[in-house]
């Protein structure tokens, strides 16, 4: 009978190893081997080599939200979540300028439940992430026009750029209401107008000038672009400032792109060579 007893133990014991015990194994040893990875990569990191200024264009949060059966706003707001943990990345690599890609002149296109969504999103943000900027170190700047944004979006921004004014450790640009070929269009305008009005001389125009008048004048160009869900096209961003920028593309949606991931990015710049008219 206790021999009986002993065997039925056995197997219980055994059933629930494999069962419950084992599979606990594997998920902390996967657990630990990613915690490794990302020690490892971070190791790995040159930090006289990290870019100065890293752009990113923040695609695939409405794919995310519907490949995980949640709503788009659900998606916008772990879209969001993965820009915090960026932001914290880049202040603890060293990056100075940080440029993301937030709402672009196209996206007026949408529909005005997306949209409306974003303007709300826009204002909850400012308030919310007030605090853990200035923590931080980050000073705010946008570029593109806000001007056409409801006047509380435009106040919240304002706001939180005059609260975030004596950041030093990252400078994070929002671009919104942007668009490469929009911003360039200004810019000539702009030109006109100072020829036309003896502010300048057609002689005088150049590169450096015309640089001179667009949005990201006070920044330098970015020595990264990376891009999420996949892509490899430009969407219209930054075009005059990217001619010799380096390029990731990330395979992760918007919202499911990591601090790892965002290393493995810095890492591959690291081991390129970069060459200025090739």
């Amino acid at each position: 009978m206790l021999k009986k007893i002993m065997l039925k133990n056995k197997k219980i014991f055994f059933l629930t190893f494999i069962f419950f015990i084992f599979p606990l194994l594997l998920v902390n040893v996967a657990a630990f081997d990613d915690f490794n990875y990302q020690k490892n990569e971070f190791v790995s990191i040159e930090a006289e080599n990290i870019p100065k200024h890293v752009a990113i264009i923040m695609d695939g949060n409405r794919r995310w939200a519907k490949e995980n059966d949640l709503s788009l706003y659900e998606g916008y707001i772990k879209g969001a979540e993965a820009l915090s943990n960026i932001i914290e990345a880049s202040v603890d690599l060293g990056v100075k300028i940080l440029t993301v890609y937030v709402f672009s002149t196209e996206n007026w296109s949408r529909e005005k439940e997306e949209i409306d969504t974003l303007k709300d999103l826009f204002e909850y943000m400012c308030i919310n992430q007030k605090n853990t900027l200035i923590d931080l170190g980050v000073r705010l700047d946008t570029i593109g026009d806000i001007s056409k944004f409801p006047k509380s979006t435009q106040d919240s921004f304002n706001e939180l750029k005059k609260t975030c004014q004596n950041g030093k450790k990252l400078d994070l640009i929002l671009a919104i209401n942007y668009g490469g070929r929009d911003e360039i269009n200004r810019a000539m305008l702009k030109i006109i107008d100072d020829v036309e009005n003896n502010i300048i001389k057609k002689e005088e125009i150049t590169q450096n000038l015309i640089a001179s008048y667009l949005d990201t004048n006070k920044i330098p160009d970015p020595d990264l672009l990376i891009r999420t869900a996949g892509e490899a096209r430009l969407s219209n961003f930054l075009l005059w400032q990217v001619a010799y920028t380096e390029i990731y593309i990330s395979d992760f949606y918007w919202p499911a792109f990591s601090k790892l991931e965002f290393m493995k990015a810095i890492l591959d710049f690291q081991k390129r060579s970069k060459k200025v008219g090739s």
